[in-house]
């Protein structure tokens, strides 16, 4: 029952009486219904909309812990501070020294839920020593991976990409009902007008997939770009409208060298586009 430490993540601190109504009114998530055994999964826009970073939150005693990618933790940290104002809100490292742990495949009892998708298992931050971990991070990528469950940084482009292109929507990530956040503006008329035409898709390969960012072709025209992969089983981000072209027309589809088959994740809460239609 395997539990990995995710030294690939970082933690960051927002505390202070004013933590919740800071962070409810910057990002995608609704920070109200984040609490000690559930953590909630967001993002912070930009204007325009895209993804600067993605990160889950873990509820503290007096405030919210961001679990983000390391290489991401000094810039968020910077671009938080900008939005604090008058906001009596501390944004830095832990005091404790925290750090990210993911269990599945029975591990994951007891712990809280990974709010993406519940097959992922557990996601929580402790103290590293308090806390056995049998497994490496590998590991754990590749049940990400196997579940075709993306991660900013690896399968879309920090700046690039829009929520409904990281399936953001799909995975819990954007609060539709909530009020405004950055970038809700955009996220919101791409939501109903359905233009979005880039989604996540499953690569699966008859043997090892190139590296992330192989360009994913039909014939000779391009679909997008393969992310992580384990093996032969990775992520991509694809226009799904070029795709289904692809597939009505026989044309084999290949991530660099490699001839693949794409298909929509099984939770996907996004279908195929109409013929001639938008994704």
């Amino acid at each position: 029952m395997p539990i990995a430490c995710l030294h690939d993540r970082a933690i960051l601190s927002v505390s202070g009486p004013d933590a919740a109504a800071f962070l409810q009114n910057i990002v995608t998530a609704d920070v109200a219904a984040v609490g000690p055994e559930a953590p909630g999964y967001g993002a912070l826009l930009t204007p325009q909309g895209k993804i600067l970073a993605d990160f889950l939150l873990h509820r503290q005693s007096e405030g919210f812990a961001v679990d983000l990618r390391a290489d991401q933790a000094a810039g968020i940290a910077k671009r938080l501070a900008l939005y604090r104002l008058r906001a009596r809100v501390e944004i830095g490292p832990p005091a404790d020294d925290l750090s990210v742990f993911a269990a599945w495949d029975g591990a994951e009892a007891g712990r809280p839920p990974d709010p993406r998708l519940a097959a992922l298992g557990g996601r929580w931050v402790a103290p590293q020593a308090s806390v056995f971990a049998d497994a490496e991070q590998e590991a754990w990528h590749r049940h990400r991976i196997a579940l075709a469950v993306p991660e900013g940084g690896l399968d879309f482009v920090f700046g690039d990409a829009f929520p409904h292109d990281a399936a953001m929507d799909s995975l819990n990530g954007v609060a539709f009902g909530k009020g405004c956040y950055i970038g809700q503006e955009v996220v919101s008329r791409m939501r109903h007008r359905g233009t979005a035409r880039r989604r996540i898709v499953a690569v699966h390969g008859e043997g090892p997939l190139p590296e992330p960012g192989a360009e994913i072709v039909a014939g000779e025209r391009p679909l997008g770009r393969l992310g992580s992969s384990a093996g032969a089983t990775g992520i991509g981000l694809v226009r799904l409208d070029r795709l289904r072209e692809a597939l009505d027309l026989g044309l084999p589809v290949r991530a660099g060298p490699e001839e693949v088959k794409l298909a929509l994740p099984a939770w996907a809460t996004y279908g195929w586009p109409d013929a001639g239609g938008e994704a």
